[in-house]
């Protein structure tokens, strides 16, 4: 099999066998992460950009470590110190940077179906590393990675993702491509915070974490994203945590061989209690490091034209 696309800007368009073949591939680059010497060249001689018009510092991260570890020549671009301060459009830097040669753009964008734009005016491949209330598909296909590291499958087993679920593009591409793999998803976070008609997505929908969390093999929790909740979709900080943060108490609602996910950065005390991501059930940390092996496979894949290399010595 090969994996057909130019691009990664989501996974509602990636088939079912399309996104085992990524997470397949990605586990042989985690074989690679793990060895002494990480330096391969894999990606030699391609050069890779990531254009960030939101802050950001595992995906950032993850993406340029991805590149060096396969021996590309990375660069990134953040909108404040770039031509963008002076009015330059989105599809004007993308092409600039298409012209001097690039191989492969990951771009982060507040307005959801940027990467989209971007895709359709150049030549270099591009990846979506989170657009608007979209998708972020790389961090969804790292979660599954450490699902199906942790639990062998992902067919059948019941994922519940409580919290931010309106705001969050990380909950989208998860529902996309957990469905996509034979999972019950459930979703349970306030009234409003949840989407309207998040059902039809294929999901059952709860209005306390708790009943979203019963009899759970996976429990994911999201960031409140506090740069959004001026709007007074909370009452408080204090008060969510109170009746939607995720304690040890809680994590009991869940199966008791239940693993527990964040994509990060956490808020202790909000979102998590410091107790819980202490548990050895709590794979936050692992999910880091999967994230650089998921990034490496989808670097490799769409440089080297949807084939996977059997050379990972």
């Amino acid at each position: 099999m090969q994996f057909q696309h130019k691009d990664l800007l989501g996974l509602k368009e990636l088939t079912r066998e399309e996104i085992l073949f990524i997470l397949n591939h990605a586990e042989k680059m985690k074989y690679i992460l793990m060895q002494n010497s990480k330096k391969t060249p894999h990606l030699q001689g391609k050069s890779i950009v990531t254009l960030f018009y939101e802050n950001s510092t595992r995906t950032r991260m993850s993406f340029e470590l991805a590149s060096k570890y396969m021996s590309a020549s990375a660069a990134n671009i953040s909108a404040n110190g770039s031509s963008v301060a002076k009015g330059e459009t989105l599809i004007d830097t993308a092409r600039t940077l298409d012209r001097m040669g690039t191989d492969v753009i990951i771009i982060r964008h507040s307005a959801s179906g940027a990467p989209h734009l971007v895709a359709k005016n150049v030549k270099a491949s591009v990846v979506n590393a989170g657009d608007g209330m979209n998708e972020h598909p790389t961090q969804a296909l790292l979660d599954m990675l450490t699902i199906m590291e942790h639990k062998g499958k992902i067919e059948g087993l019941k994922v519940a993702i409580v919290g931010d679920i309106a705001h969050s593009r990380v909950v989208r591409s998860n529902i996309y491509g957990l469905t996509k793999l034979g999972a019950e998803v459930a979703v349970g976070g306030p009234a409003t915070l949840m989407p309207p008609e998040i059902e039809k997505l294929g999901v059952s929908a709860y209005q306390s974490v708790h009943e979203a969390m019963i009899d759970a093999d996976v429990v994911m929790g999201l960031r409140i994203q506090q740069e959004r909740q001026k709007s007074g979709l909370i009452p408080s900080l204090r008060e969510y945590h109170r009746f939607f943060g995720v304690d040890e108490q809680r994590m009991k609602f869940a199966k008791p061989d239940a693993i527990l996910l964040h994509p990060g950065p956490v808020n202790r005390g909000i979102e998590l209690t410091s107790g819980v991501l202490g548990l050895e059930k709590s794979l936050v940390e692992e999910q880091v490091t999967n994230g650089v092996a998921v990034r490496m496979a989808v670097l490799n894949l769409l440089t080297r034209g949807g084939r996977c290399s059997e050379n990972f010595d």
